[in-house]
């Protein structure tokens, strides 16, 4: 019999279902939603659907409208060149390091395993955990650097990158297979020591899902 201790509560559980249906793009941006549909989706009351609906609210994914029921937050104007900014800034660093250190091996076969695994979403052509394992993918290469608040910080971008991934790959998932491919380019950048190769790479692998990080270039 499971713990009841371990048990997720009726609260996170309603958090963590409305959260993928945001995330993964079930529920766009607009979309009005009422604690109801979500209290029968999940079999709980409507007491716990409030709380996670209130912690989505401070998340910045839900609007709460009194009587109407919550809304969808869309993606900000502006928040995805934002994002990818970030991510440029924090990559290129952490190649930088390694190109100074060196690939723990550890590391190294982590990022093996994952492109292992996109390769098998790809032909799969399951947009959701492939964006999963993207994330996971650039994440250690943050964490491969050994700065471990640039890790920290990196992962708090998890969500916004994998609903902007999703959003991008959904129509086209005929580029899974194409990603897993510069994911292996990068991979080879950082094995060799090629900082600036990695960058370069990088910005031409973003550009290309998401276009210009720089809003000047749209």
């Amino acid at each position: 019999m499971a713990d009841p201790a371990k048990r997720p509560s009726a609260a996170h559980t309603a958090y963590a279902v409305t959260k993928e249906l945001i995330l993964s793009g079930e529920l766009p941006g607009g979309s009005l939603i009422s604690e109801g549909e979500i209290a029968e989706r999940v079999r709980v009351s409507r007491t716990p659907v409030r709380e996670a609906f209130l912690r989505l609210e401070s998340e910045e994914l839900l609007a709460l409208h009194p009587k109407r029921g919550a809304v969808v937050v869309p993606v900000p104007p502006g928040e995805a060149a934002d994002v990818l900014e970030l991510r440029l800034a924090l990559e290129r660093s952490a190649a930088e390091r390694i190109a100074r250190t060196g690939l723990r091996d550890d590391h190294h076969e982590r990022m093996r395993d994952l492109l292992r695994q996109q390769r098998a979403l790809a032909e799969a052509a399951d947009v959701g955990r492939f964006a999963d394992a993207d994330e996971a993918f650039h994440r250690c290469i943050v964490e491969a650097s050994g700065n471990r608040l640039a890790g920290r910080f990196y992962a708090t971008l998890g969500d916004r990158q994998r609903r902007m991934s999703i959003a991008a790959l959904r129509p086209r998932p005929e580029r899974l297979s194409v990603l897993a491919g510069e994911h292996e380019a990068l991979l080879g950048h950082l094995l060799a020591g090629d900082s600036a190769a990695f960058a370069s790479a990088l910005l031409d692998h973003l550009t290309a899902t998401h276009g210009s990080p720089y809003p000047a270039d749209r």
